[in-house]
């Protein structure tokens, strides 16, 4: 415990009087006693970090620790009535005032334009097309990616004539039989990328066609559509930028073109479940330490999906991985879960899958899609032809960004309803990520059942 008397004898800057006017602290009240501190060091410290985060820009270097006055804004209002203060508060201008007037010429924007610009980028809407309709009367639809695949997928709707037409044309295309991989397995087989991504797209057309069957208006009330990796083929199959043939056969050779590069490199998939503590980039840093130390050249170890608030996937080489497993303690994570799949998907391991994939783009028909299509790359949709032969295959070295994508198609005010939401395809991942990002557009989903 300190003294008064002590304190009192702490040297004051003697040039303060004359900074008064010509420094940033002018905009200051300085009072002349010293801070009557009673306390101990470490209630000091507090004191003078809150004291310098007070002051302008810059104008902290004209104290130090051992000069602590109390300083504090003037305050504008202090000479005003109440009756003038309220008055300045009904006129005041906000951001709901956005809009210029048209009758007077001098009337501007009270708030600088980098100001309204920064406004709107965080209005995540404005990448989602919106009609002038009630949202409740019109929907949307998600499709899934590899890793919900599962052994007797597609046998709930196997009743409707056009999924079984879908998977024999499915089978002349691939020239295996591929409903009996879908309802036998084995699963050792189907979990392979080459299986598993064209099981899992003919699947989710054939959920589609369940809910066409059910609830034609659904669909065709359908204002946007989003696919998790593999499912953004679906979803522009769906939208009408490619025949269901065309689609698969994109999606044949983008499975097999990964799993070429899956057999290049040992590496793998894992979903991290983290809280506010966790050192995951300090984690994926040290993972790829860790592997050069091992001998292992340019090695990868990235946020490879980004699926909700507290959980991501990491992907990378196989003993990445395996350190991160192995001292998950040591960087706050909570849980961790390896993936089905047989490589590092979305990381710059998969580089040797983007040039036979984008040459088969660039020969295949596409149209500009009958219903926005928003891409896992950056969440917006796609404008055109051009931006989807360019767009899709760098998806296939990017993150997703399914969380993003998320917010733009159902950030929307409080009074406002959300659309009606269709999981289209194996499992209810999608569903279960849509809850943790927004519980009230989760609450108006339904995962179609195959």
């Amino acid at each position: 415990m300190e003294s008064k008397e002590k304190v009192k004898d702490r040297p004051v800057l003697q040039s303060m009087p004359s900074i008064q006017v010509t420094s940033p602290l002018s905009e200051y009240d300085c009072e002349p006693d010293l801070w009557d501190v009673d306390s101990d060091s470490e209630k000091e410290m507090m004191i003078y970090a809150s004291f310098r985060l007070m002051l302008p820009p810059g104008a902290s270097r004209y104290f130090s620790q051992t000069c602590v006055r109390c300083c504090k804004p003037k305050d504008p209002l202090k000479n005003l009535k109440k009756s003038q203060i309220n008055n300045l508060l009904d006129d005041s201008a906000s951001f709901h005032e956005l809009k210029e007037s048209k009758e007077n010429d001098c009337a501007s924007n009270p708030y600088p334009k980098e100001a309204v610009r920064v406004a709107k980028r965080r209005d995540q809407s404005s990448y989602s097309f919106r009609p002038s309709v009630n949202p409740s009367e019109t929907s949307i639809f998600l499709f899934p990616g590899q890793g919900t695949q599962f052994v007797g997928m597609g046998k709930k709707v196997l009743d409707l004539p056009q999924v079984r037409e879908l998977f024999l044309a499915a089978n002349d295309i691939l020239k295996f039989d591929l409903l009996n991989m879908c309802l036998e397995g084995p699963k050792s087989q189907l979990d392979k990328t080459m299986y598993a991504q064209p099981a899992i797209y003919v699947t989710s057309l054939a959920a589609v066609e369940a809910v066409r069957e059910n609830n034609p208006r659904a669909v065709e009330g359908c204002v946007a559509t989003a696919g998790f990796s593999l499912g953004e083929i679906t979803a522009l199959t769906f939208a009408g930028a490619f025949s269901f043939e065309t689609g698969l056969k994109l999606v044949q050779i983008r499975a097999e073109a990964m799993q070429y590069a899956s057999d290049l490199t040992p590496s793998g998939m894992m979903t991290v479940f983290f809280g506010a503590d966790a050192k995951l980039g300090y984690a994926l840093n040290l993972a790829k330490e860790w592997c050069i130390r091992q001998g292992i050249e340019d090695p990868e170890c990235c946020v490879s999906n980004y699926l909700y608030p507290g959980s991501k996937i990491i992907a990378g080489n196989e003993e990445a991985l395996h350190f991160i497993e192995k001292n998950a303690s040591d960087f706050n994570i909570r849980k961790l879960k390896r993936l089905t799949v047989s490589g590092a998907f979305h990381t710059k391991l998969m580089q040797d899958a983007v040039s036979p994939f984008s040459e088969a783009i660039n020969r295949a028909e596409v149209q500009n899609p009958l219903v926005p299509v928003h891409s896992n790359v950056d969440g917006k949709m796609y404008r055109d032809v051009k931006h989807i032969k360019r767009q899709l295959p760098r998806q296939i070295l990017t993150s997703v960004k399914w969380e993003q994508t998320m917010h733009i198609l159902y950030e929307r005010p409080v009074d406002i309803q959300y659309p009606q939401t269709f999981e289209c395809g194996p499992g209810q991942s999608l569903k279960a990520m849509l809850n943790m990002i927004n519980k009230q557009a989760g609450y108006m989903c339904k995962s179609i059942t195959v």
